[in-house]
């Protein structure tokens, strides 16, 4: 029988190089519990100089050690032990999720589910990288064609899903043959420890991976470093542009998975009590705070007042309260900010003139905790901030439509394209609408995404996808021998 677990752990070491060493100050980072409010743990906070450590490892991995010179059958079988191990923690990594990330239980088991998924899709992948081809040069010679690892990636990672968002870079990173330096954010920490016992219980080489929760600084130190030859970063659209500025400098190669705004287009022959469930799902999933979520519901001016009632009643009835308690489904938000942020939000929408149908306040039921209400603003503009804006919390904007060119004019008028969907009674229909979406990811007649697919963004959501077997081409370079 598997004990509970009641607590996080707190940690006095970072994890640089494949070993657990001292940080070089005596500075920590507290991680409060966003449902409480209280201090359950504290890890070292991790310094330039700590940063320069685990980047000079990291680099005399890559050039002398046995990692990027291993066969990829070799690497695929680290993967998939890493895999086993996360599994094996599974019950401590959904906990931590839960008491540092505020996700709820469901979210939780869901979120990590993705991230032995993406360490096992990108072990499977790389027998299907042709590294090396040979082809005819046209002047009597053959020229040799090869895919090898970049050098030294930096991996960048948000508080939303710290175990999912290290995994989705860590696994294709490694697959190709990479050594990386990851800095996840501080807001939720200790579940990349759990991460990295994994990893070190999997037995990789020495210097292959070291992961530093910290914040901005050391992560602007980690993208300016000389020696990284790879960034790849998820986080706001702002941010993205400040490593990509800082990366320039070096002409590093950048991944980018940034903000997003994605639509829900509903046509008139839906049937609303199907679909609005799921829909609204994907809005409020995780309180909103995902990059996918689907915060624009596009209807019919026809039906708009009956979809905005029927959706009202579904975020009307849903359970506020403890992450913990198997039977909430919105938790609360990660932190103080994060809350005044989406107050702020739930201002602007009013003040703008979109209708306030249910939301827009904290629970009066929770004294303590980041919480707001799911939040639903109906008759929007397409121009209202409200409408356009990443928000990042449980607000899910309702705007009408006349023709079905207009749907489409609203669905592609903001600066993200990173998910969305179409919800058709005929399925032709939706596939016609859906090819017409600036979106990475667009669902016909489903809401959520899908991450073991290519994943990432058209406009300013981003550069490069993440997910699937293409993703480790984001960490290989193609050299090209002549006169064979």
């Amino acid at each position: 029988m598997t004990a509970t677990i009641s607590s996080l752990r707190s940690e006095d070491r970072l994890y640089i190089g494949g070993q657990w060493e001292k940080p070089s100050n005596d500075r920590q980072i507290e991680v409060v519990s966003p449902a409480t409010e209280k201090v359950v743990a504290t890890v070292p906070e991790p310094t330039p100089d700590d940063i320069d450590r685990a980047v000079g490892r990291a680099r005399d991995a890559f050039d002398n050690g046995p990692w990027s010179t291993l066969a990829p059958s070799e690497r695929a079988a680290a993967l998939h032990r890493i895999a086993d191990e996360i599994e094996a923690r599974m019950p401590e990594a959904n906990f931590t999720f839960t008491e540092e990330g505020g996700a709820t239980t469901h979210t939780s088991s869901a979120f990590n589910a993705n991230a032995v998924m993406f360490w096992r899709g990108a072990a499977d992948a790389i027998a299907s990288v042709q590294h090396t081809s040979t082809r005819d040069s046209g002047d009597g010679t053959n020229a040799e064609i090869s895919k090898v690892p970049m050098g030294v990636a930096a991996l960048i990672t948000p508080w939303n899903a710290s175990l999912a968002n290290a995994s989705v870079k860590m696994a294709p990173a490694l697959a190709a043959g990479c050594t990386v330096v990851v800095k996840p954010a501080p807001e939720a920490p200790v579940a990349n420890y759990v991460l990295a016992e994994a990893i070190e219980a999997a037995g990789l080489p020495d210097g292959v991976v070291s992961i530093l929760p910290a914040g901005r600084e050391v992560g602007e130190h980690l993208v300016s470093h000389p020696e990284v030859d790879k960034v790849s970063f998820t986080g706001s659209s702002a941010a993205g542009a400040r490593v990509m500025s800082l990366a320039s400098n070096d002409i590093k190669r950048v991944t980018l998975e940034l903000g997003g705004k994605s639509p829900g287009i509903l046509t008139d022959d839906v049937d609303l009590d199907a679909v609005l469930p799921n829909l609204l799902a994907a809005g409020y999933g995780h309180s909103g705070q995902v990059c996918v979520a689907i915060t624009r519901i596009l209807v019919p001016r026809s039906i708009h007042d009956d979809a905005v009632e029927r959706a009202a009643a579904i975020l009307r009835s849903l359970t506020i309260g403890d992450p913990h308690s198997p039977d909430t489904v919105i938790g609360p938000l990660i932190a103080e900010r994060q809350r005044a942020r989406v107050e702020n939000y739930f201002a602007i929408g009013k003040d703008d003139g979109a209708t306030l149908v249910t939301g827009g306040r904290r629970p009066d039921h929770l004294g303590r905790g980041w919480y707001v209400e799911p939040t639903l603003f109906a008759n929007a503009r397409p121009d209202m901030r409200i409408a356009r804006e990443e928000v990042f919390g449980p607000v899910i904007t309702v705007l009408p439509y006349d023709t079905e060119d207009e749907a489409v004019a609203i669905a592609n008028g903001t600066e993200f394209g990173l998910a969305g969907c179409v919800f058709a009674g005929d399925i032709e229909r939706a596939k016609s609408i859906a090819r017409r979406i600036d979106s990475g990811q667009v669902g016909v007649n489903t809401a959520f995404s899908n991450f073991s697919l290519p994943f990432g963004g058209f406009k300013q959501s981003g550069i490069g996808r993440e997910g699937g077997g293409a993703a480790i081409d984001n960490f290989l370079e193609t050299r090209v021998l002549l006169g064979l």
